[in-house]
């Protein structure tokens, strides 16, 4: 049965939205950022030449530059000043959440509270700015290793001083943006790293849509294989919206205790356990981990003689490692499963959670408390992750599947997709939650004047 809560959300209209002054702001200065974001990456790096980054892309196409310059929108490709996005955020941001897990100093200071969050904080954008430096660098000789290989002059000067300007201008663009993120989370609505992710992936929607019935106009794609692509990703996004949504609920029972009437009364709660408690990490980590392969012997491919061992090493990855290939697949597969059970089992410990029950008298009917509990958890969480797991890689070896069979560029694959739904009900739910304060605080103002005049 809906509860109350659930029942006046459902009467939440147009009307009580042009009402929420503040919640439109915050719409509107959410939307502003995301148009700052937009224009920052067609702002070129200094000392590159667009047209010779072109090719460069285009060779190195498939591997895990494809990965980032979707997440970034189109501006590694560009190579903007934004060329790196926000994943070196991500990256540190994820070592130091496991390293909080398990490096006993940091667990003790991520109990601290507060204070423990803000150091833990600072630290990741000392990550940020350590992986931004290294990518930058490592970009910016790639870039001229390209130019004297091939004779295009992808550096106009290059140099030194180009790799420093680089660097600079790379570590400058990411920690903008992490500001204009942070802006949008304490400002805007939703959460700002995650909008400036979507914002990238969406941002190629049109692209790809104009190419698709384009290709349905001159005949070179059925229409049939067009509207089988609408339908499955249709699906997907429906699937994805009922298992981000499920969860297994386990009865917490408390004491009873005195109410304000006197009569002893038990209390009840649920600890709810999410069937993807990683997330959209698993994906990402497996991507990069098959991608990482085949983007290093793409570069070293012009340096190694083909005839010799090595390139004949290199061949054979390039081949297995494609998209499509069954031995990319099977090993994306087990990579997600393997992540899945790895992040799940760091992010979330039966032990401190039994532990943390016990000492505020509550138990589950049925379980001892302590190591009966522990092990109960152990024991339901397991079997709830192989759900998510398997519906994790479902999820990202149909699009997958897809490509493979079809040759099209689908840039909404598994993670993309599962990013972009994600961030779309985390954002309609808090300004749900926005509308839902709104008309309970103009029922308290209500209840307020009809006490004064009565």
């Amino acid at each position: 049965m809906a509860s109350r809560a659930d029942n006046f959300a459902s009467n939440l209209s147009l009307a009580n939205f042009s009402k929420a002054t503040e919640l439109r702001q915050r719409i509107w200065f959410t939307i502003g950022a995301l148009v700052v974001f937009r224009f920052l990456s067609f702002v070129p790096l200094p000392g590159v030449n667009p047209a010779a980054l072109d090719q460069l892309y285009d060779q190195t196409r498939g591997g895990i530059l494809d990965l980032f310059n979707t997440f970034s929108g189109g501006s590694l490709e560009r190579m903007s000043l934004i060329a790196l996005g926000v994943m070196p955020y991500i990256t540190a941001s994820i070592v130091i959440q496991l390293a909080s897990s398990l490096h006993p100093a940091l667990m003790a200071l991520k109990k601290e509270g507060e204070a423990g969050r803000k150091k833990l904080n600072q630290y990741t954008r000392y990550g940020t700015v350590f992986l931004c430096a290294i990518q930058g660098y490592f970009l910016a000789t790639g870039l001229e290793s390209y130019a004297a290989q091939s004779g295009l002059a992808a550096v106009v000067d290059p140099g030194f001083l180009f790799r420093i300007v680089a660097v600079i201008s790379l570590i400058g663009g990411t920690m903008f943006l992490l500001w204009l993120g942070e802006q949008i989370t304490s400002r805007g609505i939703g959460n700002g790293v995650s909008l400036i992710i979507m914002a990238g992936i969406v941002a190629q929607f049109p692209t790809f849509t104009v190419n698709l019935f384009e290709g349905g106009r001159e005949g070179s794609i059925s229409a049939g294989l067009i509207v089988g692509l609408v339908v499955m990703i249709i699906l997907l996004i429906l699937f994805i919206c009922f298992m981000e949504r499920a969860q297994r609920r386990l009865l917490i029972q408390y004491p009873k205790r005195a109410n304000q009437r006197g009569m002893m009364q038990a209390d009840r709660s649920h600890l709810p356990l999410k069937l993807n408690t990683a997330g959209v990490i698993p994906p990402i980590f497996a991507s990069s981990l098959l991608l990482l392969p085949l983007t290093i012997t793409q570069f070293a491919g012009n340096s190694i003689d083909s005839e010799s061992t090595g390139g004949g090493i290199i061949d054979t990855l390039n081949i297995y490692l494609q998209h499509g290939q069954p031995i990319y697949m099977l090993l994306y597969a087990a990579l997600i499963i393997f992540f899945c059970f790895f992040y799940t089992a760091v992010v979330f410990n039966p032990e401190d959670t039994a532990e943390n029950l016990k000492k505020n008298g509550g138990f589950i009917p049925g379980i001892r408390p302590g190591k009966r509990t522990s092990d109960y958890l152990d024991y339901v969480l397991t079997r709830v992750t192989v759900i998510g797991a398997a519906y994790l890689t479902v999820v990202c070896v149909v699009p997958e599947w897809a490509i493979a069979q079809t040759g099209l560029p689908l840039f909404l694959g598994g993670t993309s997709l599962l990013i972009v739904v994600n961030v779309t009900v985390d954002t309609i739910s808090q300004i749900q939650s926005h509308l839902l304060a709104h008309q309970y605080g103009d029922l308290i103002k209500k209840a307020k004047l009809k006490g004064r005049l009565r």
